[in-house]
């Protein structure tokens, strides 16, 4: 079965991805992640205002299979948070790198992206 993996993203082996754009990282989980979970009935993220870790636990998705942790792909302050998984946490299983995405970081070290697994690192891991 192949997943969409996007080129433009960067990932961590914990299957979440960052997006950057001027200088705010969007976060998510791959098209990989949502497949394993199963269908998302639940997402719990952190509050606007926030300040995350890199690689540290940021929040829980809970599907019909597993409950599982979500990790940040970098450090920083939370400056969005996607509503809408609150009340459609499916957004997350039909379109992962889109409307499903889940925070947007403010990062305090920009470093820290490019040291996250680039498309072709991240398929390789999941293959």
């Amino acid at each position: 079965m192949s997943f969409e993996i996007p080129s433009d993203r960067r990932y961590l082996e914990s299957h979440e991805w960052a997006h950057e754009t001027d200088g705010v990282v969007r976060v998510g989980i791959s098209d990989f992640a949502q497949d394993e979970l199963g269908d998302v009935v639940f997402v719990e993220l952190p509050e606007e205002g926030d300040e995350i870790a890199q690689e540290a636990e940021f929040g829980v998705i809970e599907s019909i299979k597993a409950v599982s942790d979500l990790y940040a792909p970098v450090s920083g302050e939370v400056v969005g948070v996607n509503d809408a998984l609150f009340d459609a946490p499916e957004l997350v299983n039909d379109d992962p790198y889109g409307d499903g995405w889940m925070l947007e970081i403010e990062p305090s070290d920009a470093g820290e992206f490019d040291s996250l697994l680039s498309a072709d690192e991240y398929e390789n891991q999941v293959a």
